[in-house]
């Protein structure tokens, strides 16, 4: 897939002045487009959402993504191209997510990138969507470079990784089942507050007693590292369905803000143990549920106790977004990384794979 021939004229090219990547992101239900120079300048970066259209499914529906994928899809790199004030042939490379992600959704934009990139004559490279979540730290923090500690926590992916070099991973941890966004998102729809789960738990969390319900915390033996939601999730709905059977009022605000703090203490105390036994003064998230307040304000406040420097996006690149797959195709451009037209969308692909 890669075109080995390609790797020594790459790195040559890569030592131009100014690498500006027109970048393409379609991996679930967000239509993007962005334009980014030097992996950390953002001259534009548009998103066309499909919440409002999911919404009344109570979840993505792979088919209607896919749909509206192929008719936004011109409307938005033709925004971000617009908006950054620049055409195709200022753009040096064209970058695209191309897994992991549903595949319907991952093929549009893969075929709009390809078309793209052989029609003007540019060099394609095809980036992981993980990689672009941790690369959205680098967008904001220009002192930020690896090796770090880095938690990536979205709807489909829960990671606990050092960051060894830009696109180098070395997975520490992760999920055994659910994925954090994934349980947010089962837990706001049984209590009622509808999709998407994660923004909604977050606002009712911020009503409620963090410690009125006591819910598990589940730890994996012999793997210090790793997370399971599951029985947390199963814990919630159990809590659910007594109240509904003995016709007790559920006390919403409350259920939220427990649930939220059995996640987040999860997610902060294993992200805080890892960069302190591995020797990290460097700790940074990512992902969707990077923009929870919660878990923020708990990761920002235990850095701070165990004097680490913490990292995060702004909460418009934790979401997905096509700055941050720029961001990362900067760095595998810079490094000589080239695609060629077999190029196809990896709706399984793993963390490190190419």
């Amino acid at each position: 897939m890669i075109m080995e021939t390609e790797r020594e004229e790459g790195r040559n090219a890569a030592e131009e002045k100014d690498v500006l990547i027109l970048a393409v992101e379609s991996s679930c239900d967000e239509t993007a487009a962005a334009v980014v120079r030097n992996g950390r300048e953002i001259l534009s970066n548009v998103i066309s959402s499909q919440i409002e259209l999911h919404t009344k499914f109570g979840g993505v529906v792979p088919e209607i993504a896919s749909r509206k994928h192929i008719e936004k899809i011109n409307q938005v790199i033709g925004q971000a191209l617009e908006d950054a004030g620049v055409g195709l042939s200022d753009i040096t490379a064209v970058g695209v997510t191309y897994g992991p992600g549903l595949v319907g959704a991952l093929l549009v934009g893969v075929a709009e990138a390809k078309a793209i990139a052989w029609a003007a004559k540019k060099p394609l490279v095809g980036v992981h969507h993980i990689e672009g979540h941790v690369s959205a730290n680098y967008i904001e923090h220009p002192d930020l470079e690896p090796p770090f500690v880095c938690l990536i926590v979205s709807g489909g992916h829960t990671h606990l990784v050092i960051v060894k070099d830009y696109g180098e991973f070395e997975i520490l941890g992760r999920t055994r089942d659910d994925a954090a966004g994934e349980a947010f998102d089962k837990v706001a729809r049984a209590v009622g507050l509808g999709y998407p789960g994660g923004p909604k738990i977050d606002r009712a969390a911020k009503e409620g007693d963090p410690h009125a319900i006591e819910f598990p915390r589940a730890r994996v033996e012999g793997s210090p590292y790793d997370f399971s939601f599951s029985g947390l999730k199963s814990a919630v709905l159990n809590y659910i369905n007594k109240a509904r059977m003995t016709g007790q009022e559920i006390p919403v605000a409350d259920l939220a803000a427990s649930f939220q703090n059995a996640v987040v203490e999860a997610l902060v105390s294993r992200a805080v143990l890892a960069a302190k036994e591995y020797g990290y003064s460097r700790l940074a998230i990512a992902g969707g549920v990077a923009s929870n307040s919660a878990l923020r304000a708990a990761m920002e406040e235990a850095c701070r106790r165990e004097n680490l420097t913490f990292y995060s996006p702004s909460p418009v690149y934790c979401t997905d977004n096509a700055a941050m797959i720029g961001a990362a195709a900067y760095y595998e451009y810079k490094k000589g990384i080239r695609h060629g037209w077999d190029l196809n969308a990896v709706p399984n692909l793993k963390l490190g794979e190419r």
